[in-house]
């Protein structure tokens, strides 16, 4: 069932890595019940810090769900679609962009798209702003990357501290 759902995830996946969170958070949060949105947080921070792509998220849910053999099969089931569908549209993707139709098409599926992570970014953030500790994070967070360039894994480190600090303090 891990591999299926992963594979059927990465068969109909568009956009940035990040629409994968909404895939995420509905299949395995909501439908299937085998993560909490505290846990498919957890697994969006390791996506973060971890080298590659936002994809690698899944390794960490198929650990969590099965073990090292559920990070393999998560793994290999998002992954394997995209290499299939790359060797047989390579040929078409010239005529179907030259298309006024089917480039309107994508241009519409990739509007979607932006809207999908905007709606689960919503949604997360409701399930990680707990109290005035972590609005106050996500806030300082938010201006540090509007301001600065700065790799998200120094957010993730920070806030980390920040909470491990403030546990200490409050007992």
């Amino acid at each position: 069932m891990l591999f299926v759902t992963f594979l059927k995830i990465g068969s109909v996946l568009y956009g940035s890595g990040y629409v994968l969170l909404a895939f995420l958070r509905n299949d395995f949060v909501h439908r299937l019940g085998w993560l909490t949105d505290r846990q498919l947080l957890d697994a969006i921070a390791i996506g973060q810090v971890t080298p590659g792509p936002v994809l690698t998220t899944v390794t960490f849910v198929g650990y969590l769900v099965g073990g090292g053999a559920g990070a393999v099969l998560a793994t290999v089931g998002i992954f394997l679609p995209s290499f299939v569908f790359v060797a047989a549209s390579r040929p078409l993707l010239p005529k179907i962009r030259a298309s006024r139709w089917t480039a309107a098409f994508l241009d519409g599926v990739n509007v979607a798209a932006l809207g999908l992570m905007a709606a689960v970014t919503w949604e997360l953030a409701r399930a990680a702003v707990i109290d005035w500790l972590t609005a106050l994070l996500a806030l300082v967070a938010a201006a540090v990357l509007i301001r600065f360039e700065v790799n998200s894994v120094w957010l993730i480190l920070g806030g980390g501290v920040v909470g491990l600090l403030y546990r200490l303090v409050a007992g």
